[in-house]
């Protein structure tokens, strides 16, 4: 198996929820850190929800492994931001048997 290039600059965040005064909560994102990755696009496709039409691409994040439980450990809800792009995550697998790197499935969407 290759060394990934890890190239790519991206933010981790995760979604904060902070009281709104009236009962509820309003949503954020919140900076976790900076993390090198190697991005790969997977597949894409348009599609149409309503009146608007979207672009989505599936992607290939791979990065260096961090421990269970560390902050710095994606997990799925979170997303990578790279400028204007935003990268959700659906799921988390250990790319090797040694565990070094972790491969991050994500999903990115751009309406037309």
């Amino acid at each position: 198996m290759s060394v990934p290039q890890l190239t790519r600059q991206l933010t981790l965040e995760t979604r904060a929820r902070t009281p709104d005064g009236a009962g509820g909560y309003a949503e954020s994102w919140q900076a976790l850190g900076t993390l090198w990755a190697e991005v790969v696009p997977r597949s894409g496709r348009q599609a149409a929800q309503g009146a608007v039409s979207v672009s989505r691409g599936s992607f290939r994040i791979t990065l260096r492994a961090a421990p269970v439980g560390n902050p710095s450990r994606p997990r799925p809800g979170q997303r990578f931001r790279a400028g204007d792009r935003i990268f959700a995550i659906t799921a988390v697998t250990e790319r090797d048997a040694e565990a070094r790197y972790l491969t991050c499935h994500c999903d990115e969407e751009i309406s037309l």
